[in-house]
């Protein structure tokens, strides 16, 4: 449950859109770094006094190890410009019945300017869209895609799996110029455009943003149990379902690697085993990257051989890719792992966005 801390501002360090680091002092003496959201709890200054969630810091999660400011009790920002009767406000709540739940306009509402166009959209018209686990196969994936094809126009949609405030991720605050938008969908929210599902965030990603490509995967900080099904990423298999249901044309990302030491990710992780082999329904293609270290390529191709009564493994020339991928405008870096450390990882979402780009042409 909540562990709930107060303090005072002390500095602020750190800002990207829509988030703001501080430091915290404590009653006791101690300081904390901490995590705001302006938009939603107003914009901290140095002396001002702060209520604070500190769970995810005392655990010492590394994704989340931040106390996260809910209040400015001493100085509450103002109320939104529009009433929160008024019909142009939007009535989209995420986050629901929390204590910080906010109220947003939804891409499809009937006060969005894009209201007709998504009463109209109901097919994807081929759209190749990559689905990945992990936040951090996002910036691998544009590289890919970028790489042969400069001028895609890419849509990311961050799903509800792991940070909900499109905000904590400074990965997509780095990519901004890199993508035409971000639309998040269910709970998650603080995107350029906001939709209640998958299914209306692809419609808005292809009929709103007129995305080439669009990518979908979860925010940073997934959830994880250990266990075959206790993981936020089996919703990588909806995603699918979605696209296939959709008219698109689903690109499955697969998770490998031979450098983490946990054994039920090595090779093809049991997350994408999982998601692809159980969870889709729908035929996707499964990219594999050439040019794998021979042990790891012998491991994913006996993986993945039970997926094939569904799916088609589509094999990509990896040339070119390391070097777009030492120049993504974001230091990549999955569990603690940079580029040079997890290879294999960074290498398959980058093909994963090659096939994509080349479907295209």
């Amino acid at each position: 449950m909540v562990r709930w801390r107060s303090g005072t501002v002390t500095a602020l360090r750190r800002q990207w859109t829509g988030a703001v680091e501080l430091d915290v002092e404590l009653p006791d003496g101690g300081t904390v770094r901490a995590l705001a959201y302006p938009a939603l709890v107003g914009r901290p200054e140095p002396g001002d006094r702060v209520l604070l969630n500190a769970g995810a810091l005392l655990m010492g999660l590394g994704t989340g190890g931040y106390a996260l400011v809910v209040a400015l009790p001493d100085r509450l920002p103002p109320d939104p410009p529009q009433a929160l009767d008024s019909r142009d406000a939007g009535h989209l709540v995420k986050a629901r019945y929390t204590p910080l739940q906010p109220i947003l306009l939804g891409v499809d509402e009937e006060a969005s300017p894009h209201r007709e166009v998504m009463e109209a959209a109901d097919d994807l018209a081929g759209l190749p869209v990559v689905t990945a686990d992990l936040h951090s196969a996002l910036p691998a994936v544009l590289a890919g895609i970028h790489a042969d094809a400069p001028a895609a126009r890419v849509a990311y949609l961050l799903t509800d799996g792991g940070a909900l405030p499109a905000w904590f991720s400074r990965t997509l605050a780095a990519l901004g110029d890199h993508l035409v938008g971000t639309v998040t969908v269910g709970q998650a929210f603080g995107g350029d455009l906001e939709a209640s599902t998958v299914h209306s965030g692809l419609l808005a990603a292809r009929h709103v943003l007129r995305a080439d490509v669009a990518i979908v995967a979860q925010g940073p900080g997934n959830l994880g149990t250990g266990t075959r099904w206790g993981f936020s990423g089996v919703a990588v298999g909806e995603a699918v379902n979605a696209v296939a249901t959709l008219g698109g044309r689903p690109i499955g990302s697969l998770r490998i690697s031979d450098a983490d030491p946990r054994p039920r990710h090595r090779g093809v992780s049991h997350h994408s085993l999982t998601a692809y082999g159980r969870v889709a329904l729908a035929p996707a293609e499964l990219v594999v990257p050439d040019g794998l270290p021979s042990a790891l390529a012998g491991e994913v191709e006996a993986a993945l051989a039970p997926l094939t009564a569904r799916h088609t493994v589509v094999r990509v020339p990896t040339d070119g890719l390391d070097a777009a991928l030492r120049d993504t405008p974001v230091t990549l870096s999955t569990m603690g792992r940079g580029l040079d450390a997890d290879h294999a990882y960074f290498l398959a979402a980058a093909a994963a966005g090659r096939h994509a780009a080349r479907l295209l042409s």
